[in-house]
């Protein structure tokens, strides 16, 4: 992302990328649904070329619709059963955020904005349009909240909707704060529905073939409101296991003259300097004398650092350096609900699979000081539950 998010700002990046507005239109007739046409132009959003899709409705298309009306739309449309199901995924996403942010059950808020025939088209268009580009992974930064205020049929309120917010919390979806961030409402919440529901908020490695830049309708003068499309082959994978970092050093050096308490300060050292670890291993040097091997993994921005502290504060008199790779399972610390309550879990991931939850230790401790539950069945509790809850990547 780079000014925001909306539908239609999607469909504007994906016809942008190559996407054809024609195809997009004879698949969004599928839907059986009349009032609306899709119209394309060329515009210029803070120095970034970029395409507008207006989606232009007429009488009947900008008749205020129910939800159930959306969904009958999409069960009576002769559209692929894989893209029904992601349609209604997104509307379903919506309906709850709505019905949260106004406090009613879901399916009975009024839709205001979000009642016409634009919503359908700009969802619908979403998944639709990535199928077209032979688009299989979203892969997502974060959202950006807006600054000030923005106004709509609630009322004048935060940049950021009650619906927008709702989303992000449920999908534990990463936002961007602080430092310039774009004036007035950055995120829909028809916008934050489909990328939270289709897209990972995760990094990814891969080879751009196609980048495409959608408009917003506002052209303000202190930021580009555009939404970037990048479409391309994802980098090959090992297996099901991450690519390898290429970025990453390794520092050795044998030691046998430095006692154990300098090694043990230069090993605390190096580790907050921001080494990814620091191992010693016993080794014979010369006429057999035992000593030991200092090695580092360490990040080449930090490398020349932590070579200097290794010099200086042991008495080796030379610190070998060579260029490693690693394969990297995917991980990120969530806050799970279980049977004992809200606790921290680190996770990880290989491929589509949760591989492993370990839960954080001082939560855990706290449960089994007030429960009297021995530790480890907290933990084992803990884990079990963390893994059985499913992804929380939003797949």
């Amino acid at each position: 992302m780079i000014g925001g998010m909306s539908g239609d700002m999607l469909l504007g990046a994906m016809v942008d990328a190559g996407l054809s507005l024609v195809a997009l239109s004879d698949e969004l007739g599928k839907l059986e649904i009349d009032g609306w046409t899709l119209e394309e132009s060329k515009v210029s959003r803070g120095g970034l070329d970029a395409t507008l899709v207006d989606v232009i409705l007429d009488e009947e298309g900008s008749r205020t619709r129910t939800w159930s009306e959306f969904y009958e739309a999409i069960e009576s449309s002769s559209l692929d059963d894989p893209d029904k199901r992601k349609i209604r995924g997104i509307f379903d996403v919506l309906a709850v955020a709505e019905a949260d942010a106004h406090d009613e059950p879901t399916g009975e808020t009024h839709l205001h904005e979000l009642g016409t025939v634009d919503t359908l088209v700009d969802i619908a268009g979403a998944v639709v349009g990535l199928r077209l580009l032979g688009v299989e992974s979203v892969y997502a930064s974060a959202f950006p909240v807006g600054s000030g205020i923005s106004s709509s049929s609630h009322g004048v309120m935060g940049a950021t909707s009650k619906a927008a917010a709702a989303i992000y919390k449920k999908f534990d979806a990463p936002i961007r704060a602080g430092g310039k961030q774009p004036v007035g409402e950055a995120v829909t919440p028809t916008g934050a529905a489909i990328v939270a529901s289709l897209a990972k908020f995760r990094p990814t490695e891969m080879q751009a073939d196609e980048i495409g830049h959608g408009a917003g309708q506002r052209n303000p003068e202190d930021f580009a409101n555009v939404v970037g499309l990048w479409v391309g082959e994802e980098r090959k994978r090992w297996g099901r296991i991450r690519g390898m970092r290429p970025e990453l050093m390794l520092l050795e050096t044998n030691i046998d003259d430095s006692p154990g308490e300098v090694l043990g300060y230069v090993h605390e050292q190096l580790l907050d300097m921001g080494c990814l670890d620091v191992w010693f291993t016993p080794i014979q040097m010369k006429k057999n004398r035992p000593a030991t091997m200092l090695s580092a993994l360490v990040h080449r921005d930090k490398v020349d650092d932590a070579a200097e502290l290794i010099l200086r504060e042991t008495t080796t008199l030379g610190v070998r350096r060579r260029p490693v790779q690693r394969y990297e399972a995917e991980r990120q610390v969530v806050n799970v609900d279980t049977s004992l309550g809200k606790v921290p879990v680190k996770l990880k991931r290989v491929g589509d699979t949760i591989a492993q939850a370990q839960p954080e230790y001082e939560a855990c401790k706290k449960i089994a000081i007030e429960s009297g539950m021995p530790l480890s069945e907290v933990m084992r509790i803990v884990s079990n539950e963390a893994i059985l809850r499913g992804s929380p990547w939003g797949e």
